[in-house]
C-alpha cells in the first residue's frame, strides 16, 4: 500500500517523516502560497485554489488568508464553514469538517504528532490521527486540537483550548487540557430586543 493510501485512511497509524510524500506537500505550499497572495476581491480565483487544494471542496466554505495546510487532499468541507486568518491545518490525516462551523483566528488542526521515546523521534518516526468537526461547532481563537479527536455537534471549544480527548454534541468546553465546563441551554440565546438595527 502507498504512503499517500495509508494518509487517506481514517485510523491512526505511525510512519518514518522520509515515507511522508514530500512532493505532494510542495503542490500544497505553493497553492496556499497563491491563495494567501489573492486579493479580498478575488472570490473567484480564491474558490478555484481551494477547489484544487481541498480533498472536498464545498463553495459556500471560505478561508481567511493567511491558511496554511500540510497536504489539503485530506481535508474535507462539507458544508458552509468559516475559517478566520492564521490557521494551519496539519492534515497527514483526514480532517472532516461538516458544515455550519466557525473556526476563529489563530486555530491549529494537527493531526501529525511526533514520537514520544526520544530515540525513535531522532530517528524521524511520526504519528498520525484523523480530526473530525461536526455540524455546528465553533472552535474559539489560538484553539489547538489534537490528532484523534471529534467535536461534537453544536459544541463550542473556547479561545486558547487544547483539545486532546473527544468534546461531546451541545456543550462549551474549554481549557489546558480541553474539559466539558457546562451544556448550551436556551438560556444561552441572546434577546433579539437586546440587537442593533441600524
Amino acid at each position: 500500500m502507498k504512503m499517500i493510501d495509508v494518509m487517506k485512511q481514517n485510523k491512526p497509524y505511525c510512519s518514518s517523516y522520509s515515507d511522508n510524500p514530500s512532493e505532494l506537500q510542495t503542490i500544497a505550499k505553493t497553492l496556499c502560497w497563491k491563495y494567501n497572495q489573492t486579493s479580498p476581491s478575488s472570490h473567484e480565483e480564491r474558490a478555484m485554489i481551494l477547489d484544487e487544494l481541498l480533498g472536498t471542496y464545498n463553495p459556500s466554505a471560505y478561508i481567511e488568508p493567511m491558511f496554511f495546510c500540510d497536504y489539503g487532499f485530506n481535508i474535507h468541507m462539507k458544508g458552509f464553514v468559516f475559517i478566520n486568518h492564521n490557521c494551519v491545518i496539519l492534515d497527514t490525516s483526514p480532517v472532516i469538517i461538516v458544515q455550519g462551523v466557525f473556526i476563529g483566528p489563530g486555530v491549529c488542526i494537527a493531526c501529525a504528532g511526533h514520537a514520544i521515546h526520544t530515540e525513535q523521534r531522532l530517528e524521524g518516526i511520526g504519528t498520525s490521527s484523523p480530526i473530525t468537526i461536526e455540524d455546528n461547532v465553533w472552535i474559539g481563537a489560538n484553539a489547538t486540537l489534537c490528532g484523534g479527536v471529534t467535536i461534537g455537534e453544536s459544541s463550542i471549544v473556547g479561545a486558547g483550548s487544547v483539545v486532546k480527548q473527544d468534546i461531546p454534541s451541545g456543550v462549551i468546553a474549554a481549557g489546558v487540557p480541553c474539559k466539558v465546563i457546562r451544556e448550551v441551554t436556551d438560556a444561552d440565546r441572546i434577546d433579539h430586543g437586546q440587537l442593533f438595527h441600524g
